[in-house]
């Protein structure tokens, strides 16, 4: 099982948006190099406050292409990158995978799991109504955040376009994502 990487971004500023690159480099416990969130500390402004000493659980941020789509249906438009995302993919159900699982990007890359992007504000800065858009409640009344999820790098590497995604999924029992 797997699918492709359809768009990479990277912003050296604290940007909501991140423009497309034609390639971006991950670098081994810090992130995308040149990405305002590289580093081995947590690099969100609104964790800094909080902590600044906390290791960074969200070196790599990723959406899936089908939530753009789900959002262009619903009258949104979004393009990749414009949440704020490194690596845009297709083909591979990134909220329904567990912690710790590995995405291999290409020949070399490998991004582990830690978590589930937690939406905030900015969305609807961006455009109204878009944070409910990727908030909604399963058949329990569990919240599902829909914003993509974060990473750590293990293993670096050039990332681009095209890329297949080969998914390595972590031993049992596999514990679901959460907000991170």
């Amino acid at each position: 099982m797997g699918g492709v990487v359809t768009t990479v971004s990277c912003s050296a500023t604290h940007t909501f948006t991140k423009p497309n690159q034609e390639s971006i480099r991950l670098i081994v416990g810090l992130g995308v190099e040149g990405d305002a969130h590289m580093g081995e500390t947590v690099k969100h402004r609104s964790r800094v406050a909080v902590d600044p000493t906390q290791p960074n659980l969200r070196q790599v941020h990723l959406i899936h292409a089908e939530l753009h789509d789900e959002l262009q249906a619903a009258g949104f438009v979004v393009l990749a990158g414009q949440m704020g995302e490194n690596v845009t993919t297709r083909g591979v159900d990134l909220l329904g995978l567990p912690t710790s699982t590995r995405l291999h990007l290409g020949d070399a890359a490998v991004v582990e799991l830690t978590g589930l992007r937690n939406p905030c504000a900015q969305l609807d800065r961006f455009q109204s109504g878009l944070m409910a858009a990727v908030l909604g409640r399963d058949k329990h009344g569990k919240l599902i955040r829909k914003a993509g999820v974060m990473g750590i790098v293990v293993v670096g590497g050039e990332v681009r376009p095209g890329n297949p995604i080969r998914i390595e999924l972590p031993s049992e029992p596999h514990q679901p994502l959460d907000r991170v």
